[in-house]
């Protein structure tokens, strides 16, 4: 462990160095492509981050709008043949099943359910990190057996017309939350010695970029949502609107922590450990359950209970579904490499990829088009504009967020197991006093290393 703390700080210092070195003007010609090529600056990683969310949430509002064009021509069909849906919560892949067939079915589930099992796992884990720094005398993982356990509770639910608190209790929270970081963040002021080395290397870039695009990928649980709607031809204008929302949160909350802790967010994955304990940093929390309630759904399907009426027989019946998420969220705490992974190799599918290529093949022949329960806007430039939004769509997520993204996320990931290990029992919680205290006279000082690394170096190793 010890050299491998070696290696990855002089990385780090490394990087510093060249990005110093490649940063100094040697001269006037120097300075007009500097201006314009060269960037390293707290400036540059906020256009970066502005422009990401803002493309990324823009290409989100998109795919959703086409999610929700599909769910409308789905049940308008399935209505003009008398099918009920009173008692039925219809979802994405039953959309993906009606319009172009089984395999559709099945490429939608997968993707699907293995990223909802992934983002309830998050969620999860951000709540324990969060929680742990509200009260440090259980360690990270004792507080994910306890958080994991009242999570459960969310099987009494039965659907999102029953979301209602929940949700504003989440928005508030998430409202909170951001404001407070960007607030208390300038009112912090800058570290001493804060760097601004914007992503360095080609695995930061991506990195980051992924942690974005999952961000604007939460449009996974549309459908049920829109199911939920009295009126879900509304749900485009929503979206769009949520999405500009979050962009009010993400934004400030961005610039301002970035601005005050610079570099020192590569080693921090929840930005709450930077700041000091207050009472209002411990208001801070994330609510759960939101994204584990369509594979409820699913789950219900498989097993034949989903039109069960009894809420107890129904809530019974879903508790197989909280123990893989419980365990995962376990196994892989890295709260900010699991980010970038989800968002590269199962969102790019599930939320951008899929609507997109459904959308095309769904409308592929000119009696499907004529016929369509919705016609494209003009303002999209018709069928022919929206198939050339969506054939870029396919080719940019495909080749820069699964493609580099993918390497890039994967990279890093492998990187905090190989570093931490599975099931590791504090990530990047302090190392004990005991640790880090010199070792007694004599003895060799590999034996007295921190039994948690208190890092996350995103760098490749």
């Amino acid at each position: 462990m010890a050299s491998s703390d070696k290696v990855v700080e002089t990385v780090i210092v490394g990087n510093y160095v060249e990005m110093e070195t490649e940063g100094k003007p040697k001269g006037m010609k120097s300075k007009i492509p500097n201006l314009f090529w060269h960037g390293g600056s707290v400036y540059d990683a906020w256009f970066s981050c502005a422009s990401n969310q803002l493309f990324y949430g823009l290409m989100g509002s998109w795919t959703a709008y086409l999610i929700s064009i599909l769910y409308v021509e789905y049940r308008t069909r399935k209505e003009r043949e008398k099918v009920d849906f009173r008692n039925h919560v219809i979802q994405w892949f039953e959309v993906l099943d009606g319009l172009l067939g089984k395999h559709w079915r099945n490429v939608g589930l997968a993707f699907n359910c293995t990223f909802l099992l992934f983002g309830s796992v998050i969620q999860l884990i951000a709540c324990a990190s969060n929680i742990y720094y509200i009260n440090d005398n259980l360690d990270k993982r004792t507080w994910t057996y306890i958080f994991g356990a009242c999570c459960a509770t969310t099987v009494f639910i039965p659907s999102f017309h029953n979301y209602r608190i929940w949700s504003f209790l989440g928005l508030i929270m998430t409202t909170y939350t951001a404001w407070y970081l960007t607030i208390a963040s300038l009112l912090h002021g800058q570290v001493e010695g804060v760097k601004h080395s914007g992503p360095t290397k080609l695995v930061l870039y991506f990195t980051g970029a992924t942690n974005i695009l999952y961000t604007f990928g939460g449009h996974a649980v549309t459908v049920e949502i829109m199911h939920a709607m009295w009126k879900p031809q509304k749900f485009k204008a929503i979206y769009l609107i949520a999405t500009l929302y979050v962009l009010t949160l993400t934004l400030p909350v961005a610039a301002a922590v970035y601005w005050a802790f610079g570099d020192m967010l590569l080693d921090h994955s929840n930005a709450f450990s930077l700041l000091p304990r207050t009472p209002f940093r411990d208001m801070a929390f994330i609510t759960f359950g939101f994204a584990c309630t369509p594979l409820y759904f699913v789950w219900e399907k498989a097993i034949g209970m989903h039109e069960c009426k009894s809420l107890c027989k129904r809530a019974a019946a879903r508790l197989p579904v909280v123990v893989p998420i419980w365990f995962l969220a376990i196994i892989f705490p890295f709260f900010g490499p699991i980010n970038s992974t989800v968002g590269s190799l199962l969102v790019s599918f599930t939320v951008y990829v899929i609507p997109a290529l459904a959308h095309i093949f769904t409308f592929r022949s000119a009696t499907a088009r004529e016929n369509a329960v919705e016609q494209p806007s003009k303002y999209f430039g018709r069928w022919v504009g929206t198939y050339t939004i969506n054939v870029f769509v396919v080719v940019w997520v495909l080749i820069v967020g699964f493609g580099f993204g993918g390497w890039a996320s994967m990279t890093n990931f492998i990187h905090q197991i190989d570093t931490f290990g599975l099931f590791t029992k504090c990530y990047q919680c302090p190392p004990p006093a005991s640790a880090v205290s010199p070792p007694p006279h004599g003895l060799n000082a590999t034996t007295a290393a921190p039994l948690h690394h208190p890092f996350n170096h995103t760098h490749s190793p």
